[in-house]
């Protein structure tokens, strides 16, 4: 039997605002507005079929940026210009900022960019995870001036993630990431409305239009490369059907949800199991996860070893 491959297309947009100061730097701030429509690539935690809203992936994060948008036309800080970016194709693999990159419409001087995916599910037991520290030094000045005793936030060094900050990062750019980190409607029909923090979410907003105002005398800032500079979060070869839990700060990659009829399922493993290798490949945290999934290929067969409640156990996996 032959097998006839086509490449499909779509076409997508990138919506683009700009606040001009006349300044020799920009500051992009993005957020992506795309998300899994009817479930029809594959990429639902629940099945196709139905509709998914995307109130926290990615409405939060397009809803901050309007509402910044709108406070930085009053700003004093006047050293950078500002240009807004609502992303399109980023579920599918950061494609939007990609493209932008590769194909910018303003001659600008990008300063840093600011990336917000998923900030609308604060909860002080998970915090607020800002990535993104480590890509300049000035980050750390920065957080000095900076506080909002109403935010737990965890700092995360690296530069990529599963997020279009990635596309920035990989082009020597400074960044930063907010996130509330991952719950359990995360890619399902479930993460609605009436789930946001919206409280929550009017603090993240009114912190990262602080840091924007601290980091208005700092000049053009210098970038450093990060430990993950290596880390591809899409495309991977084989998957095992689960959501990392983003907000781990253990040893291994944190189970936070299994996929329906993947993998992960049908071999039993659960939220908050911890896996820890996968052959001969071990794992520290989710970049070093990603990077043992290149090692393999659909067929291939091993052993993927995990913590459940403290105790160790083995499992046949086969991809």
């Amino acid at each position: 039997m032959q097998v006839s491959l086509t490449k499909a297309k779509r076409k997508a947009r990138n919506v683009v605002g700009y606040l001009n100061f006349n300044a020799p730097t920009t500051v992009v701030l993005g957020a992506h507005y795309d998300h899994l429509g009817y479930g029809e690539d594959d990429n639902s935690l629940d099945g196709k079929g139905q509709i998914h809203n995307g109130a926290d992936d990615n409405a939060s994060g397009t809803a901050a940026l309007i509402e910044l948008g709108r406070m930085l036309q009053k700003t004093k800080a006047h050293n950078n210009n500002y240009l807004f970016i609502a992303f399109s194709g980023e579920e599918l693999g950061l494609y939007g900022s990609k493209y932008w990159l590769e194909n910018q419409s303003l001659n600008i001087v990008t300063n840093y960019m600011i990336n917000m995916d998923m900030i609308g599910r604060y909860d002080s037991s998970r915090k607020l995870t800002i990535g993104g520290y480590g890509t300049s030094p000035v980050w750390g000045q920065v957080f000095t001036t900076t506080t909002d005793k109403n935010l737990i936030i965890k700092f995360d060094s690296s530069g990529a993630g599963p997020s279009d900050h990635t596309s920035f990062y990989q082009k020597d750019i400074p960044v930063l990431f907010f996130f509330t980190n991952s719950h359990s409607d995360y890619h399902k029909a479930t993460d609605d409305a009436d789930k946001i923090n919206y409280n929550g979410e009017v603090e993240i907003v009114n912190y990262i239009d602080h840091i924007v105002e601290a980091a208005n005398d700092k000049g053009k800032l210098a970038f450093t490369k990060t430990r993950d500079q290596d880390m591809r979060p899409a495309f991977l070869p084989v998957t095992l059907g689960v959501m990392p839990d983003y907000a781990f700060n253990g040893t291994g990659m944190r189970i936070d949800a299994v996929s329906k009829g993947k993998i992960a399922e049908k071999i039993g493993l659960q939220a908050g199991d911890v896996l820890t290798q996968l052959g001969d490949h071990k794992f520290v945290d989710v970049q070093t996860y990603m990077q043992a999934l290149q090692h393999f290929k659909k067929g291939d067969k091993t052993t993927l070893h995990i913590k459940r409640n403290e105790k160790e156990m083995e499992f046949a996996v086969e991809f």
